[in-house]
């Protein structure tokens, strides 16, 4: 069952990667034609006002399939502006290797997208025509198939039978038909080996940059929560326990009241001071484990929550903190600020990776520009070489998908 279940999750992620890469197919069609049209215009000199329009037009789609390669694998980095030269952006490797991609994904990228949304179409039109195989004329045959005459309930059966060997197909050559998709742009659109460096190290300086913003801001954190609570509440206890010593001179009934009320105070700066520890690393982890940490954390949600956890083996404790917070950040924005009714959490592991994925059924438009604790989420994540992405229109639903570094 378990097997079939995976089976199925990875033919819809299939089809959805197929249908957006139609999607760049066509964008990658029309910039091909584009570029054509301005290359032709260029032989008779018409065209080279349009070039560095043409070629900006090309370096658009060609990061829209980045950025879609990105959400469903191994990220593939933009590479920045165009060079506004026409000549200069000719001589760019990247330029070229565009070039190549943009032709290569309008005729496979179109071809494949295609074929892996018409064998689910043609699953459902199979499978359900026995429902309404009477609304058509026999002479008209099965769908599809004009000289399979259909004279009664038996043909239109044999016709559903026909829909699950075209669900089957598609079950099992959809992930195929996905990574065919993919392929030019994973080979193509990648930086060279010496600008994917480059980039690399900036993305690298960036991140530790973060990195160390995030820890600022934590120490901060916990210097407010101190000063402001726990420093606060020890003061109080001992101005309380001298007016406690005071009273015990003047009037001993009072200083029993002084001294409930010092106590008190001391529960609950202790109370606080677990706050504190609970923030830098809880201790649930290490005495539940990851999952049963989220287990908590779900069941103390205000807002119900499904948790699905499929971590087979213990990953680095930093990564299992971030994990934590990402969850108990993302629970709380939906508590507070998605208006949801229902949340699901699924964190699971994949090879080297753990992936953790929030969704709530809330009214969107979440915007890290707003605050709401997406920005630390995001620089937390980032810390930790991880991606985080964040999928949330006007209306919902809203999907955060996080993806972490765990080893191998």
């Amino acid at each position: 069952m378990g097997y079939v279940r995976r089976r199925v999750r990875a033919s819809v992620d299939a089809l959805e990667h197929l249908v957006g890469g139609l999607g760049t197919a066509l964008l990658a069609l029309g910039a091909l034609f584009w570029v054509l049209a301005v290359a032709a215009a260029c032989l008779v000199g018409v065209g080279v006002l349009l070039a560095p329009g043409a070629l900006s037009v090309l370096r658009s789609v060609a990061d829209r399939e980045r950025a879609r390669l990105s959400r469903w694998g191994p990220p593939v980095p933009e590479v920045g502006p165009t060079p506004v030269d026409g000549r200069a952006a000719l001589r760019d490797p990247v330029v070229r290797r565009e070039l190549g991609w943009v032709a290569l994904h309008a005729v496979l990228g179109f071809g494949t997208g295609l074929i892996g949304l018409a064998l689910p179409l043609y699953a459902v039109q199979d499978l359900t025509f026995p429902l309404w195989f009477r609304l058509v004329p026999p002479d008209a045959g099965a769908p599809g198939i004009g000289w399979w005459r259909i004279d009664g309930l038996p043909d239109a059966l044999a016709v559903g039978l026909l829909g699950v060997g075209w669900l089957a197909v598609g079950v099992g050559a959809g992930p195929a038909l996905a990574r065919v998709q993919a392929w030019p742009g994973r080979w193509l659109l990648s930086p060279p080996p010496g600008v994917d460096l480059s980039l690399r190290v900036a993305q690298l300086t960036a991140t530790r940059a973060a990195a160390l913003d995030a820890h600022a801001v934590e120490l901060r954190r916990i210097e407010r929560s101190l000063h402001d609570g726990t420093q606060n509440r020890l003061v109080a206890v001992n101005v309380l326990l001298g007016a406690a010593r005071r009273a015990l001179r003047r009037d001993p009934g009072r200083a029993d009241e002084i001294l409930g009320r010092a106590q008190h105070a001391a529960e609950q700066a202790l109370g606080e001071l677990r706050t504190v520890v609970r923030g830098i690393l809880p201790p649930v982890l290490d005495d539940r484990g990851l999952a049963g940490a989220l287990a908590g954390l779900a069941g103390g949600s205000p807002v119900p929550c499904r948790l699905t956890v499929d971590v087979p083996v213990r990953c680095a404790v930093a990564v299992e903190a971030t994990a934590y917070f990402v969850v108990a950040e993302a629970l709380t924005n939906a508590a507070r600020h998605s208006g949801a009714g229902a949340v699901d959490v699924a964190v699971r592991r994949r090879r080297d990776r753990l992936l953790v994925t929030v969704v709530d059924d809330g009214h969107g438009g979440a915007d890290e520009a707003r605050g709401s604790g997406l920005t630390g989420i995001r620089r937390r994540v980032e810390a930790y070489d991880g991606r985080m992405t964040l999928t949330s229109p006007t209306g919902g639903p809203t999907r955060m998908h996080v993806e972490l570094p765990c080893g191998s």
